[in-house]
């Protein structure tokens, strides 16, 4: 049996997949109803702003992909992801980010309930 660590973040992995290739019906239910995403320039974008943003290729991924371990705190009801992840919007090499996501297991199912990206710079 997958421990509860491995299950989310075999998850946070599909979800990634899934916003990259603007697969709404495999990402929409992977999102609670109200996911709230900071994201790396610190706007705030609810579940439906962020998938109508994909969806309308407003918000085009080209890759979204973690580029370390995901760590996974908690083993209840609520979990919390973190990783460092690629993102890019077009074919340049994009920004490196801190990923953090909280799951929530609802009916069940574990659902992103936040996200919190912060681009990470080089410090001089």
């Amino acid at each position: 049996m997958e421990t509860t660590a491995a299950v989310v973040a075999d998850l946070e992995r599909q979800r990634l997949q899934a916003l990259a290739k603007a697969d709404l019906g495999t990402a929409g239910p992977l999102h609670a109803d109200g996911y709230w995403l900071i994201t790396p320039n610190g706007s705030e974008m609810t579940k439906g702003d962020y998938l109508s943003a994909i969806a309308s290729g407003q918000l085009r991924y080209t890759v979204f992909e973690p580029v370390s371990e995901m760590a996974v705190l908690g083993d209840g009801a609520v979990v919390v992801v973190r990783y460092r992840a690629r993102i890019s919007f077009d074919d340049g090499p994009g920004i490196t980010c801190w990923h953090t996501d909280c799951y929530q297991l609802r009916d069940g199912t574990w659902q992103a309930a936040w996200s919190q990206a912060t681009a990470i710079t080089a410090i001089r």
